[in-house]
């Protein structure tokens, strides 16, 4: 790291307040308050996830998710036509079988890195999310959308399947039968329909997906990062889970939170009709 890197990450390897660092060249994080954006920055390629951009936001995750002091994060793009068109393809089609197995783990790192991020994560999609593009914003736990954008899994019309976490992560969303007519079809969808459908959350006025993701981050971050922490994991370990085993994942992570410093201040906060301030990692 260089030595402007390491001012603007902080002397503990924490992101500083009003910091910007950047991971290879094509992913950049920029960190204001206790929000994290995290910037697809592949504008010329409409950030197709190459093995360069793959290694570099997998890189770029493992930063944020030894930061305690991140809150949320706000996965977005610099190109204002596409928040990812997904996989490069132009690349692939270099790839010899065996290179191609070999890049198979950067990729999938890219992907699990997103979604594995223990704070809350909101995607903000403007323009195309499209194969591998659309399973990094169902990586996390939010979409936001304007009305420029159009998702999609169309891998299996040209000869692969969604391997990003799409067949699995889609049905979970939407069920199972929706998942598969929309994997099967390959067909793109507008947001409207998209919002209708459940395959994006929030639908932002005047084409600012960004700027809506962000106050939605903002408004996040007020709350307990060690509440806002324990309640993510016991949402994502209890799905698929029958009741009585997401019941004792809930209370696995009640202990974490009921014991804490965040549950202290937070109880006193509200007796005392003031703003907590929640303790300082």
């Amino acid at each position: 790291m260089s030595e402007s890197e390491q001012r603007s990450y902080g002397s503990e390897g924490r992101f500083a307040p009003g910091s910007e660092r950047r991971f290879g060249e094509h992913v950049l994080v920029r960190f204001d308050g206790r929000v994290a954006e995290l910037v697809l920055d592949r504008p010329g390629a409409m950030n197709a996830v190459s093995t360069a951009l793959a290694r570099s936001l997998a890189g770029a995750c493992a930063a944020l998710a030894a930061d305690p002091g991140v809150r949320v994060t706000v996965l977005t793009s610099s190109n204002d036509r596409a928040f990812c068109v997904g996989a490069d393809l132009k690349e692939r089609n270099s790839l010899t079988d065996a290179e191609l197995v070999r890049q198979r783990p950067t990729a999938r790192a890219a992907y699990t890195g997103v979604l594995e991020l223990p704070m809350p994560t909101v995607a903000a999609v403007h323009g195309y999310a499209l194969g591998g593009g659309y399973e990094l914003a169902l990586s996390c736990d939010l979409i936001v959308a304007d009305d420029t954008a159009v998702v999609g899994l169309p891998e299996v019309s040209v000869g692969v399947i969604p391997a990003g976490g799409g067949t699995q992560l889609l049905p979970r969303r939407v069920g199972a039968a929706r998942a598969a007519e929309l994997v099967f079809t390959a067909r793109r969808v507008a947001a409207a329909e998209a919002r209708e459908l459940g395959l994006v959350d929030l639908l932002a006025d005047g084409g600012d997906a960004r700027g809506e993701a962000l106050a939605l981050a903002a408004r996040i971050a007020e709350n307990s990062p060690v509440g806002l922490r324990a309640a993510k994991k016991a949402l994502r370990l209890g799905q698929g889970l029958d009741l009585r085993a997401g019941l004792e994942v809930e209370d696995a992570a009640w202990r974490v939170v009921a014991f804490s410093g965040d549950r202290v201040e937070g109880v006193a906060a509200f007796n005392e009709k003031r703003k907590p301030r929640w303790p300082v990692e």
